[in-house]
Protein backbone atom coordinates (compact mmCIF):
# COMPACT_ATOMS: atom_id res chain seq x y z
CA UNK A 1 0.00 0.00 0.00
CA UNK A 2 1.40 3.67 -0.67
CA UNK A 3 2.69 5.30 2.24
CA UNK A 4 0.05 8.47 1.01
CA UNK A 5 -2.84 5.93 1.46
CA UNK A 6 -5.35 6.97 3.88
CA UNK A 7 -8.30 5.19 5.62
CA UNK A 8 -11.67 7.20 5.78
CA UNK A 9 -13.57 4.12 7.73
CA UNK A 10 -16.96 3.54 6.44
CA UNK A 11 -18.20 6.87 5.13
CA UNK A 12 -18.04 7.94 1.43
CA UNK A 13 -19.41 7.05 -1.41
CA UNK A 14 -19.50 3.60 -2.59
CA UNK A 15 -16.61 4.22 -5.33
CA UNK A 16 -14.63 5.65 -2.60
CA UNK A 17 -14.81 2.60 -0.10
CA UNK A 18 -14.10 0.20 -2.81
CA UNK A 19 -10.86 2.02 -3.65
CA UNK A 20 -9.79 1.99 -0.23
CA UNK A 21 -10.71 -2.24 0.09
CA UNK A 22 -8.14 -2.83 -3.50
CA UNK A 23 -5.87 -0.86 -1.19
CA UNK A 24 -5.14 -2.84 1.41
CA UNK A 25 -4.00 -5.53 -1.07
CA UNK A 26 0.09 -4.97 -0.82
CA UNK A 27 2.99 -7.46 -1.61
CA UNK A 28 3.02 -8.38 1.73
CA UNK A 29 -0.33 -8.77 1.78
CA UNK A 30 -1.38 -9.96 -1.58
CA UNK A 31 -3.81 -12.49 -0.45
CA UNK A 32 -6.69 -11.19 2.03
CA UNK A 33 -9.96 -12.88 4.23
CA UNK A 34 -12.47 -10.77 4.67
CA UNK A 35 -12.12 -10.09 8.09
CA UNK A 36 -8.51 -8.84 7.74
CA UNK A 37 -9.93 -7.07 4.86
CA UNK A 38 -12.40 -5.52 7.72
CA UNK A 39 -9.68 -4.75 9.95
CA UNK A 40 -7.43 -3.26 7.60
CA UNK A 41 -10.22 -0.75 6.09
CA UNK A 42 -12.11 -0.40 9.49
CA UNK A 43 -15.44 -1.36 7.61
CA UNK A 44 -17.70 -3.47 9.12
CA UNK A 45 -17.68 -6.88 7.70
CA UNK A 46 -21.05 -6.39 6.04
CA UNK A 47 -19.96 -3.54 4.14
CA UNK A 48 -16.37 -5.77 3.26
CA UNK A 49 -19.01 -8.79 2.01
CA UNK A 50 -20.83 -6.58 -0.43
CA UNK A 51 -18.05 -4.70 -2.25
CA UNK A 52 -15.85 -7.38 -2.28
CA UNK A 53 -18.31 -9.59 -4.35
CA UNK A 54 -19.13 -6.75 -6.14
CA UNK A 55 -15.32 -6.22 -6.87
CA UNK A 56 -15.10 -9.77 -7.77
CA UNK A 57 -18.34 -10.19 -10.09
CA UNK A 58 -16.11 -6.94 -11.88
CA UNK A 59 -12.86 -9.26 -11.89
CA UNK A 60 -11.22 -6.51 -9.87
CA UNK A 61 -10.63 -9.38 -7.43
CA UNK A 62 -10.57 -13.09 -7.26
CA UNK A 63 -11.11 -15.68 -4.61
CA UNK A 64 -9.76 -18.85 -4.09
CA UNK A 65 -11.07 -22.36 -3.23
CA UNK A 66 -10.37 -21.59 0.69
CA UNK A 67 -12.39 -18.17 0.42
CA UNK A 68 -9.56 -16.01 0.31
CA UNK A 69 -9.11 -12.97 -2.01
CA UNK A 70 -6.22 -11.62 -4.25
CA UNK A 71 -6.31 -8.74 -7.13
CA UNK A 72 -8.14 -9.68 -10.20
CA UNK A 73 -6.43 -9.67 -13.82
CA UNK A 74 -9.31 -6.95 -15.04
CA UNK A 75 -7.94 -4.81 -12.74
CA UNK A 76 -4.24 -5.06 -14.20
CA UNK A 77 -6.01 -5.05 -18.10
CA UNK A 78 -7.50 -1.51 -17.23
CA UNK A 79 -4.11 -0.14 -15.34
CA UNK A 80 -2.40 -1.30 -18.67
CA UNK A 81 -4.28 1.52 -20.70
CA UNK A 82 -2.73 4.04 -18.52
CA UNK A 83 -1.21 6.63 -21.49
CA UNK A 84 1.42 7.87 -19.68
CA UNK A 85 2.77 4.87 -18.57
CA UNK A 86 2.41 2.73 -21.23
CA UNK A 87 3.86 5.10 -23.82
CA UNK A 88 6.86 5.25 -21.62
CA UNK A 89 7.07 1.54 -21.12
CA UNK A 90 6.71 1.41 -24.83
CA UNK A 91 9.89 3.88 -25.76
CA UNK A 92 12.21 2.98 -23.12
CA UNK A 93 12.02 -0.80 -23.02
CA UNK A 94 14.28 -1.31 -26.43
CA UNK A 95 16.98 0.87 -24.78
CA UNK A 96 16.62 -0.38 -21.03
CA UNK A 97 16.81 -4.02 -22.74
CA UNK A 98 20.25 -2.76 -24.43
CA UNK A 99 21.56 -1.44 -21.14
CA UNK A 100 20.91 -4.58 -19.17
CA UNK A 101 22.65 -6.75 -21.71
CA UNK A 102 25.32 -4.30 -21.47
CA UNK A 103 26.02 -4.31 -17.37
CA UNK A 104 24.28 -7.30 -16.28
CA UNK A 105 22.54 -5.35 -13.83
CA UNK A 106 18.84 -4.04 -12.99
CA UNK A 107 17.39 -0.87 -15.10
CA UNK A 108 14.57 0.74 -13.75
CA UNK A 109 12.05 3.29 -15.38
CA UNK A 110 10.16 5.42 -12.65
CA UNK A 111 8.12 8.44 -12.96
CA UNK A 112 6.87 10.82 -10.15
CA UNK A 113 3.28 10.26 -8.85
CA UNK A 114 3.09 13.47 -6.16
CA UNK A 115 5.75 13.18 -3.99
CA UNK A 116 6.34 9.44 -4.31
CA UNK A 117 7.87 7.39 -7.02
CA UNK A 118 6.34 4.57 -9.82
CA UNK A 119 8.02 2.31 -11.03
CA UNK A 120 6.86 1.39 -14.65
CA UNK A 121 9.44 -1.40 -15.30
CA UNK A 122 12.27 -2.77 -14.24
CA UNK A 123 14.39 -5.54 -16.17
CA UNK A 124 16.57 -7.67 -13.86
CA UNK A 125 20.77 -8.35 -14.86
CA UNK A 126 21.85 -12.21 -14.10
CA UNK A 127 24.50 -10.45 -11.46
CA UNK A 128 22.26 -7.86 -9.67
CA UNK A 129 21.88 -7.10 -6.52
CA UNK A 130 18.67 -7.37 -4.54
CA UNK A 131 16.44 -4.37 -5.21
CA UNK A 132 13.30 -3.42 -3.04
CA UNK A 133 11.20 -2.60 -6.00
CA UNK A 134 8.71 -3.94 -8.55
CA UNK A 135 6.84 -2.92 -11.57
CA UNK A 136 3.74 -0.32 -10.36
CA UNK A 137 5.39 -0.14 -6.97
CA UNK A 138 5.70 2.75 -4.99
CA UNK A 139 8.60 4.29 -3.02
CA UNK A 140 9.30 7.25 -1.45
CA UNK A 141 11.15 10.07 -3.57
CA UNK A 142 13.73 11.32 -1.43
CA UNK A 143 16.40 8.03 -1.07
CA UNK A 144 16.55 6.22 -4.51
CA UNK A 145 18.17 8.10 -7.35
CA UNK A 146 15.22 7.97 -9.97
CA UNK A 147 13.44 9.73 -6.90
CA UNK A 148 16.60 12.08 -6.76
CA UNK A 149 16.47 12.87 -10.33
CA UNK A 150 12.77 13.33 -10.43
CA UNK A 151 12.51 15.17 -7.29
CA UNK A 152 15.22 18.13 -8.91
CA UNK A 153 13.07 18.61 -11.54
CA UNK A 154 9.86 18.71 -10.08
CA UNK A 155 7.41 22.08 -9.35
CA UNK A 156 9.00 24.13 -6.38
CA UNK A 157 5.67 23.65 -4.35
CA UNK A 158 6.57 19.32 -4.74
CA UNK A 159 10.24 20.24 -3.38
CA UNK A 160 8.86 21.98 -0.40
CA UNK A 161 6.59 19.27 0.27
CA UNK A 162 9.04 17.31 0.80
CA UNK A 163 11.96 19.26 2.24
CA UNK A 164 9.39 20.68 5.12
CA UNK A 165 8.61 16.71 6.37
CA UNK A 166 10.55 14.00 7.84
CA UNK A 167 12.77 11.77 5.77
CA UNK A 168 12.05 8.64 6.09
CA UNK A 169 15.43 6.75 6.95
CA UNK A 170 16.21 3.15 5.03
CA UNK A 171 19.91 3.08 6.23
CA UNK A 172 22.90 5.00 7.89
CA UNK A 173 23.82 6.69 4.57
CA UNK A 174 20.08 8.10 3.71
CA UNK A 175 19.41 11.22 3.44
CA UNK A 176 17.53 12.79 6.28
CA UNK A 177 18.30 16.54 6.53
CA UNK A 178 16.61 19.04 4.31
CA UNK A 179 19.30 20.99 4.00
CA UNK A 180 21.28 18.04 2.76
CA UNK A 181 18.88 17.20 0.22
CA UNK A 182 18.71 20.56 -0.81
CA UNK A 183 21.71 20.69 -1.58
CA UNK A 184 21.62 17.57 -3.25
CA UNK A 185 18.91 18.22 -5.69
CA UNK A 186 20.67 21.69 -6.70
CA UNK A 187 23.88 19.01 -8.06
CA UNK A 188 21.69 16.99 -9.19
CA UNK A 189 19.91 19.55 -11.71
CA UNK A 190 23.75 20.65 -12.14
CA UNK A 191 25.17 17.55 -13.67
CA UNK A 192 21.45 16.14 -14.81
CA UNK A 193 22.80 12.85 -12.74
CA UNK A 194 21.75 11.28 -9.42
CA UNK A 195 23.69 9.01 -7.44
CA UNK A 196 22.51 7.34 -3.84
CA UNK A 197 24.99 5.25 -2.63
CA UNK A 198 23.92 2.68 -0.34
CA UNK A 199 21.09 4.95 0.59
CA UNK A 200 17.94 2.27 0.22
CA UNK A 201 20.10 -0.95 0.61
CA UNK A 202 23.72 -0.95 1.91
CA UNK A 203 24.69 -3.26 -0.48
CA UNK A 204 23.10 -1.21 -3.56
CA UNK A 205 24.49 1.97 -5.41
CA UNK A 206 22.11 3.24 -8.07
CA UNK A 207 22.59 5.97 -10.81
CA UNK A 208 19.90 7.39 -12.92
CA UNK A 209 19.34 10.48 -15.43
CA UNK A 210 16.16 12.65 -16.04
CA UNK A 211 14.00 11.37 -19.75
CA UNK A 212 13.56 14.91 -20.64
CA UNK A 213 10.37 15.03 -22.97
CA UNK A 214 11.28 18.50 -24.02
CA UNK A 215 13.95 21.31 -22.16
CA UNK A 216 13.70 21.83 -18.73
CA UNK A 217 10.24 19.32 -18.66
CA UNK A 218 11.01 15.60 -17.16
CA UNK A 219 8.94 12.91 -18.26
CA UNK A 220 10.57 9.75 -16.52
CA UNK A 221 13.73 8.91 -14.83
CA UNK A 222 16.15 5.96 -15.49
CA UNK A 223 18.43 3.88 -13.54
CA UNK A 224 21.11 1.66 -12.98
CA UNK A 225 21.22 -0.14 -9.73
CA UNK A 226 24.69 -1.80 -9.02
CA UNK A 227 26.62 -3.72 -6.53
CA UNK A 228 28.04 -0.95 -3.96
CA UNK A 229 31.13 -2.22 -3.87
CA UNK A 230 31.89 -2.57 -7.87
CA UNK A 231 30.27 0.31 -9.22
CA UNK A 232 32.34 2.22 -11.63
CA UNK A 233 30.15 4.96 -11.36
CA UNK A 234 32.08 7.62 -13.90
CA UNK A 235 30.91 4.66 -17.03
CA UNK A 236 27.77 3.97 -15.44
CA UNK A 237 26.99 7.59 -15.62
CA UNK A 238 27.49 7.51 -19.63
CA UNK A 239 25.34 5.10 -20.12
CA UNK A 240 22.74 6.11 -17.99
CA UNK A 241 23.13 9.78 -19.47
CA UNK A 242 23.15 8.05 -23.23
CA UNK A 243 20.07 6.06 -22.24
CA UNK A 244 17.77 9.18 -20.89
CA UNK A 245 18.58 10.81 -23.94
CA UNK A 246 17.96 8.37 -26.45
CA UNK A 247 14.38 7.57 -24.59
CA UNK A 248 14.15 11.35 -24.74
CA UNK A 249 14.51 12.28 -28.04
CA UNK A 250 11.83 9.35 -28.88
CA UNK A 251 9.11 11.56 -26.68
CA UNK A 252 9.84 14.69 -28.76
CA UNK A 253 7.46 15.09 -31.98
CA UNK A 254 9.12 13.27 -34.59
CA UNK A 255 11.55 10.98 -32.22
CA UNK A 256 9.11 7.61 -32.93
CA UNK A 257 10.00 6.93 -36.74
CA UNK A 258 8.15 3.32 -35.97
CA UNK A 259 7.38 1.27 -33.09
CA UNK A 260 9.90 0.43 -30.88
CA UNK A 261 12.41 1.98 -33.20
CA UNK A 262 13.92 4.25 -30.63
CA UNK A 263 17.90 4.61 -30.63
CA UNK A 264 19.50 2.11 -28.80
CA UNK A 265 23.00 2.36 -26.55
CA UNK A 266 26.80 2.04 -27.98
CA UNK A 267 27.85 -1.50 -27.25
Amino acid sequence: MSSSGSRRGPTGSVTARALNLLEVFSPDQPVLTLSEMSRLTGFPLTTVHRLAADLTAWGALERDGSGRYRIGLRLWEVASLAPRGTMLRELAMPVMEDLSQITQENVQLGVREGTEIIFLERIGGKRAVPVRTRVGGRFPIHASSIGLALLAFAPTVVQDEVLSRPLERFTEKTITSADELRRTLAEVRKRELAISDRQVTMDALSVAAPIFSRPGVVAAAIAIVVNAETAQTTALSQMVRAAARSIGRALQPGGLTARGQVGGLQR
